[in-house]
């Protein structure tokens, strides 16, 4: 199990490379391009040869690529829908370019739509058209937290969405805080190994490709998403230990996205998640 964190891009790919390392990162994520705007981030192929040289030569053994937030493909605007689909094609072919474990993306909501089974085509559509578009990288579905049309929030759903793409790159990333806050009770073994579980009756687990490793701020069952520092939060320390611990998450990368006082995750946030995974052979 890889433990790593989210990394800012300031200066470029490589640099982001660097600060991964600085923390001690084992795997690494980054945004593609600003993660609450739509202009894409111009990299050149000579930026890409310079990451995956320096990439070669690391102690970080993987990263991966987080869509930007604005991304709704199911969106009752045309134009949204539009550079949507734009976004996430661009986030595909910069995996392609540095050779990322896969792009994860939030579903999206379907608000405005006339029911849950529009909204679900409407994404499988678009996600298979920018899967198309692009060579090599996975796609991974964030299961998500909030309220009202949000889609991913359940393993059904997201187990539907895996049917309807019908691509073998399309996977699934976890994350902790997302699960508690969407009613999944994770902060015991027993409780955790039911999870999963039901997670299994959903999908095929071999779609499970990575782990967001973040603590919640609100209660299990709120439907917000609200991240906290890792041990300080309502999963606690015994939440993410019991996350980490599951059986059938062995083998995957996991990735912090929060830090103190919101600047990110430091190398004491990943010193603090290698400290509780599983030792080998315990």
């Amino acid at each position: 199990m890889l433990i790593g964190a989210h990394v800012s891009t300031a200066g470029g790919l490589v640099n982001a490379l660097e600060r991964a390392e600085a923390m001690g990162a084992e795997t690494m994520q980054i945004f593609h391009q600003s993660p609450r705007a739509w202009r894409p981030t111009a990299y050149t192929d000579a930026d890409f040869e310079a990451f995956r040289e320096r990439f070669a030569a690391s102690k970080v053994q993987s990263v991966y690529i987080h869509a930007v937030y604005l991304i709704n493909v199911a969106s009752d605007d045309a134009v949204i829908r539009r550079k949507s689909l734009a976004s996430l094609t661009h986030a595909l072919e910069v995996g392609d370019g540095i050779g990322a474990g896969g792009v994860v993306v939030h579903p999206g909501t379907g608000k405005g739509l006339r029911s849950q089974s529009q909204a679900l085509n409407m994404i499988a559509r678009a996600f298979s058209k920018a899967l198309t578009a692009t060579r090599d990288c996975p796609l991974l579905l964030e299961n998500t937290a909030g309220a009202g049309w949000t889609i991913g929030r359940s393993f059904e759903e997201l187990g539907d969405l895996l049917h309807l793409i019908d691509d073998p790159r399309a996977g699934v990333c976890l994350d902790s805080c997302h699960l508690f806050a969407s009613g999944y009770e994770i902060r015991t073994a027993a409780a955790m190994s039911d999870v999963i579980d039901r997670c299994a009756s959903a999908m095929d687990l071999s779609r499970l490709q990575a782990l967001h490793l973040n603590d919640s701020q609100v209660g299990l069952g709120s439907n917000v998403d609200r991240h906290a520092d890792l041990g300080v939060g309502e999963l606690g320390r015994k939440g993410i230990r019991s996350f980490l611990g599951e059986p059938r998450l062995q083998g995957l990368p996991v990735l912090i996205e929060t830090g103190p006082d919101g600047q990110g995750p430091g190398k004491a946030q990943v010193d603090f998640a290698k400290r509780l995974r599983p030792k080998l052979g315990a």
